[in-house]
């Protein structure tokens, strides 16, 4: 059978062309979405909150935000393989909850991808300079080296399809070397302490006035920022071979790969630590960078550098791509200013256009580093934004199959009669979750920050929730005709699965 012809022709059904060229293999997709997780970036954001708030126990959030977050995924995977085009969150939300419903979804999704490509640009600019120079690194350097990442990742993914998925294969095997074999060999010929210390908290609970379970729950805010990027995997569902099949297993197999590796490395550290009381005071700045090269020796730290920088550069690859899809699945559908070019696709068969503008927004928001403190507002509102988009997508889901609205009938993955369990598990995990992380914190504030980065997830997802509601009201671009999709199967017309 012609796969590629089924897929052409599926495709046609929802009222859209073959414009992306569909050559991303079931392990291409996996690298995209292990790529943007990120192992190394998700536990270099992690751990050295994670040790001041609750110190060694600290791995225990990371296990709880695990399981809460395989929830979404799983109900993300059912959703990507009922609903294979491009767009994910976006698509999803319009054909469950309404054209409005879906803008206003998408236009936070959107908001928040480019603040995490800015985010990882960010934070990876740190490592290059470590790289190249000792000195202390001033803000406006910060920037252009943030800059530098942004360059990289929009012109490989300019070049196309295939060079993408080249320097992806090399971030895994980047990640593979920098969390997985030197976890295990710290483990191996490294550790300093037993299994016991992990239920240890080393007097952390001070940095949250003295409470150990407000010590936990902060950190389990922190920790929650370690999974999120799986849901890049379904912006490429156009461009994928079988993508009822392919996009869901990717999605699911690329986030248990990575948060394996963010609990074997989160393992390896606390054991491998000589003094994780400093980690937890604030002594060590970081843990991970200190672990390894005690254990290695310091003949480690610049080979250690190139191999987190490679994993840094994929990922804000990874991100680069996902991003330019959900524009352009937005601009298709005439939902933006400029639609008509933001929808172009090159010769390359990629939509160039978008790629372009998302860095350049990208880039801009670099401007915020000659700021410490606004740069720490847009990395919070980053992950807030994705886990109140969580939500909504959850929640929408949820509603369609109690009201009978929807049960998946087509797709590779169908959950049946456990759909509405897991799906109900995963909202109120997420409600939980999105409330947690935007919670105004004074001690995830920097030290000299005002109110305003207290309340840093809550008045920018407001600020952005205004400007979409005055867009719709005065654009109307929910009212504009998109593609003739089809109806979504009706509960009484499938059978369990």
């Amino acid at each position: 059978m012609d796969h590629n012809r089924t897929d052409a022709g599926e495709l046609a059904e929802y009222g859209y062309e073959q414009e992306l060229r569909r050559t991303l293999s079931a392990w291409a997709v996996f690298a995209l979405g292990f790529a943007t997780i990120s192992p190394v970036v998700g536990i270099y954001a992690v751990v050295q909150l994670g040790f001041v708030f609750a110190g060694p126990a600290w791995i225990w959030a990371v296990v709880v935000a695990f399981l809460g977050q395989l929830l979404v995924a799983t109900v993300y995977a059912e959703l990507s393989s009922q609903f294979p085009i491009t767009g994910g969150v976006y698509q999803w939300v319009r054909r469950l909850g309404g054209p409005r419903l879906g803008w206003l979804v998408g236009w936070i999704y959107l908001a928040s991808a480019v603040a995490s490509l800015t985010t990882v640009a960010y934070l990876g600019a740190s490592w290059l300079h470590m790289l190249v120079s000792e000195s202390e690194l001033s803000p406006a350097a910060h920037v252009l080296l943030g800059v530098v990442f942004i360059a990289v990742a929009l012109g490989i993914n300019l070049l196309g399809v295939n060079p993408v998925k080249h320097f992806l294969n090399a971030g895994i095997v980047a990640e593979g070397v920098a969390s997985i074999a030197v976890s295990v060999f710290l483990l191996l010929f490294a550790r300093h302490h037993g299994f016991s210390i992990l239920f240890d908290t080393l007097g952390s609970p001070s940095a949250s006035g003295g409470s150990a379970a407000a010590g936990f729950v902060t950190c389990l805010a922190v920790a929650g920022w370690a999974f999120l990027g799986f849901d890049a995997t379904t912006q490429v569902a156009e461009e994928t071979e079988q993508p009822r099949r392919s996009v869901p297993r990717a999605l699911l197999r690329s986030y248990v790969f990575v948060a394996f590796t963010v609990l074997l490395t989160s393992i390896a550290v606390t054991f491998a630590l000589r003094r994780p009381e400093d980690a937890v005071s604030g002594k060590t700045a970081d843990p991970v960078f200190e672990a390894v090269t005690q254990g290695l020796g310091g003949w480690s730290e610049k080979p250690f550098i190139v191999v987190v920088l490679i994993a840094f550069f994929a990922c804000a690859i990874s991100i680069q791509t996902y991003i330019g899809r959900a524009v352009y699945a937005f601009a298709r559908d005439r939902q933006l200013p400029c639609s008509t070019h933001l929808a172009k696709v090159g010769d390359r068969q990629i939509p160039w256009v978008s790629l372009t503008v998302t860095a350049v927004l990208a880039g801009l928001g670099l401007l915020l580093g000659f700021n410490g403190n606004a740069a720490a507002t847009l990395i919070s509102f980053g992950s807030g934004g994705f886990y109140f988009v969580f939500l909504t997508v959850a929640l929408v889901a949820l509603v369609a199959r109690l009201r009978g609205r929807w049960n998946p009938s087509e797709g590779d993955l169908r959950l049946g009669r456990t759909g509405p369990v897991i799906n109900g598990l995963a909202v109120a995990w997420l409600l939980f979750e999105a409330v947690n992380i935007a919670w105004p914190r004074t001690e995830l504030a920097p030290p000299s920050g005002s109110w305003i980065q207290v309340w840093a997830v809550v008045l920018v997802f407001s600020a952005l929730l205004v400007l979409g509601l005055a867009y719709v009201v005065a654009a109307r671009p929910h009212t504009r005709p998109a593609a003739d999709l089809p109806t979504v199967p009706q509960a009484q017309e499938v059978k369990a699965h």
